[in-house]
């Protein structure tokens, strides 16, 4: 059997220092592995057993980066074991073949993207417009598909982002609040159509994926199995669905479990 794994990368494999929950005993914290490093700092990490799991993982099936991340983004990224074939980037919006953006693929999700929503113009305009300076860090657009902001959590206004997704949600796009950072993405543009996508391509027999964010909901109900971490937007939603392993650790653990989990379903297959 040909599987393929797709993955979401940030505090679901990968993770900034912030967001590694070491709630052990220093003692017993795990060695930590830098998988990037950004204007010369480390940026983020896995543990070392996940480092050695996803060797292993990528010699015995196609394991697919799946992340909202950009291109420019996700290639500080280094992540150990073999180079993966496939990269799924921008939530969908460029499938990277070795490395390099698929054309046809982008130019068949843009075509889309304008038909089926409003304009990225029109929402950048709104977030620049409506978003109060005082806990905007940063305003952002990736890959000239979707926006984002960088914010101050401590001070940010929790109901202008429920007040942001209905606005949003009656123009076709969707809001994600992860970390420091309110995306806004438009609806047709999705991991799980970039998965359906490379799953066709490898011709896989089965798939399995694992996210933590309401944005990775997608990608997890498209796979043949899924696993969340106790840890994200999906954890905060309660979110389940029959074909979906809800995992108990938070935090950089659970980007091991996630790995020892995808291993042993890969060579039980």
């Amino acid at each position: 059997m040909r599987a393929l794994v797709a993955s979401d990368l940030d505090r679901t494999l990968i993770y900034s220092a912030a967001a590694l929950a070491l709630t052990m005993p220093d003692a017993r914290a795990p060695r930590l592995l830098c998988v990037e490093v950004h204007e010369s700092k480390p940026l983020s990490y896995m543990t070392e057993t996940a480092a050695g799991l996803l060797t292993d993982l990528g010699d015995a099936a196609v394991f697919v980066p799946t992340t909202t991340r950009t291109r420019k983004q996700y290639q500080r990224i280094n992540l150990p074991g073999p180079a993966p074939t496939y990269a799924i980037c921008a939530n969908g919006g460029h499938l990277l073949v070795d490395g390099v953006s698929d054309p046809d693929w982008h130019a068949r999700v843009t075509a889309r993207l304008a038909e089926e929503c409003a304009s990225l113009a029109e929402v950048q305009e709104h977030l620049l417009r409506a978003a109060d300076p005082v806990w905007v860090r940063k305003h952002r657009v990736a890959d000239d598909l979707f926006a984002y902001l960088v914010v101050e959590r401590e001070l940010l206004d929790e109901d202008w982002v429920k007040e942001l997704a209905v606005w949003a949600e009656n123009r076709g796009w969707t809001v994600s609040l992860q970390g420091r950072k309110i995306y806004a993405v438009p609806g047709p543009l999705t991991k799980s159509a970039a998965l359906r996508e490379v799953a066709r391509r490898t011709g896989a027999d089965l798939t399995l994926a694992a996210g933590d964010s309401l944005l990775d909901a997608d990608l997890l109900l498209a796979a043949d199995r899924g696993w969340r971490p106790g840890h994200g937007e999906l954890a905060d939603t309660g979110f389940t669905a029959p074909s979906v392993r809800v995992l108990p650790e938070r935090g950089v653990l659970a980007g091991e479990r996630i790995l020892r989990e995808f291993l042993e379903t890969v060579r039980g297959a």
